[in-house]
């Protein structure tokens, strides 16, 4: 059994365009800038492509892991284009071709970073969707048959884009509470047979450190066998967040970080991304909001606008605006808009679809109630009665709420009618606090908008 097809060719083709972009922008700046062609075109190329080295060193270590996120792989694109910014303008003058204009350095490398950003992203993207149909797959053991080999198991299963084909679960014994018995391939001594007759690929390793047996026993096969060797350190689901580690003599230590926006920093660069992209977009609202404003008035009697009080920042409570889909009623304040719901107007159905209703929340993060990315804010009697259902419910205020959040984008949006869903919400909703960056903000709207242009059956 060879590995997914076409898999073995899979880095030499992304290196390989990489290498096209590179030329293909060097040839795009010879145009623009002649004079390049008069301090001898041709060794500059070759430094070109000699310095495209750590390009290639930066982009592939990241392209080797399977669960690369897009924010770290724009991040090591950035790198690795300053990294050969470094190395390639060096050359040059080392080599003393040192007649080049800064004006061409601009040129070549902001066109550079953007069609190697796009060529990797798409790339990623078509990566990821090729996995999903059973291409470029690692076949893969589990060791280890408790909760943290089950929970793994579950994160392999929620993105098929990583590629993970599950061949089996060993381990010493299998629990009663194990819910994948059909998987379960028996005990650590079966394991030598199994992986050596199906061509497994990589091992990841749940169980406890401390067993020595155990763990001498699976990397020595990792080692006979060159299989890759994954170990996942069973850590409890209450502390599934951003870790950072550290040394103590040789004991590798887990901390857990803080909220990122805790950094006056990334709160600065988080404010002022709020205020540039909602004043942008409250400048060419009228084309919107008047066309919206004449819908609504003519589809039933009450004013344009709903306002609501909603819970924001550390608990505050703050005014949130909306345009109104409903017609007037008395319970707009106690409950959630349902499918069928007999108080929207046709008008109002419309928008609540295409999230058009939400756009007058750019006046709130102007005003620095909201910011464009965070947790969606409730209403009031939402947050009194699910702060007493769900424990970390109010972490999810540790930042501004969001027109649009991490949780809305993957499949938790829209009406909460059981526990289980808005539990998924607060869950996602940490793991974004947890996790911000700015690379993931700008995801996010990303994939908002192309929703829009998508049927969601949970928008309404």
């Amino acid at each position: 059994m060879k590995k997914g097809r076409y898999g073995r060719y899979l880095h030499r083709l992304l290196s390989a365009g990489d290498f096209v972009v590179l030329n293909a922008v060097f040839l795009i700046t010879v145009v623009l800038f002649p004079s390049v062609t008069d301090i001898h075109t041709r060794l500059s190329w070759l430094l070109l492509n000699v310095a495209y080295l750590p390009v290639a060193r930066w982009v592939m270590s990241v392209n080797s892991d399977r669960s690369v996120q897009m924010d770290t792989l724009i991040r090591t694109v950035v790198l690795a284009v300053g990294c050969h910014a470094l190395a390639f303008i060096t050359l040059l003058y080392v080599m003393g071709l040192d007649g080049v204009w800064w004006q061409t350095f601009a040129c070549f490398y902001t066109l550079l970073l953007s069609l190697m950003l796009a060529w990797r992203i798409g790339a990623q993207a078509y990566i990821k969707h090729y996995r999903s149909r059973g291409g470029n797959y690692a076949r893969v053991v589990i060791i280890g048959c408790g909760s943290t080999g089950e929970r793994l198991y579950n994160e392999m299963l929620n993105d098929v884009g990583f590629g993970y084909n599950v061949q089996g679960f060993f381990d010493l014994y299998c629990p009663p509470s194990f819910h994948h018995k059909d998987l379960y391939a028996g005990n650590l001594s079966d394991l030598d047979a199994f992986v050596r007759a199906n061509d497994t690929e990589e091992i990841f390793y749940t169980i406890s450190g401390e067993n020595a047996e155990a763990m001498q026993l699976v990397l020595g096969l990792c080692d006979e066998l060159m299989m890759k060797f994954h170990f996942v350190p069973q850590i409890s689901p209450f502390l599934a967040r951003n870790l950072g580690h550290t040394v103590i003599g040789s004991m590798p230590v887990l901390k857990v970080l803080n909220n990122p926006l805790e950094s006056p920093v990334n709160s600065a660069i988080k404010r002022t991304f709020d205020i540039i992209f909602s004043s942008a977009f409250l400048l060419v609202s009228p084309l919107i909001f008047i066309p919206v404003a004449i819908a609504i008035k003519l589809s039933s009697p009450g004013p344009v606008f709903f306002r609501q009080m909603r819970t924001g920042y550390k608990g505050h409570d703050f005014m949130c605006w909306k345009f109104r889909t409903m017609k007037v009623n008395a319970d707009s304040d106690k409950v959630q808009a349902s499918k069928d719901d007999p108080r929207k107007t046709r008008v109002g159905d419309f928008l609540r679809r295409s999230s058009i209703d939400e756009l007058p929340q750019f006046i709130n993060v102007l005003l620095g109630d909201m910011s464009v990315v965070g947790p969606r804010p409730h209403m009031l009697k939402h947050t009194e009665d699910y702060r007493r259902l769900i424990s970390k419910y109010m972490v999810r205020h540790l930042i501004k709420p969001g027109i649009t959040g991490w949780a809305q984008v993957r499949g938790f949006r829209g009406q909460t009618e059981e526990l289980w869903q808005m539990q998924g919400r607060i869950e996602h909703d940490i793991w974004y606090i947890e996790h911000w960056s700015f690379l993931l903000d700008i995801k996010i709207i990303i994939r908002t908008a192309l929703n829009v242009f998508r049927r969601d059956d949970k928008a309404f």
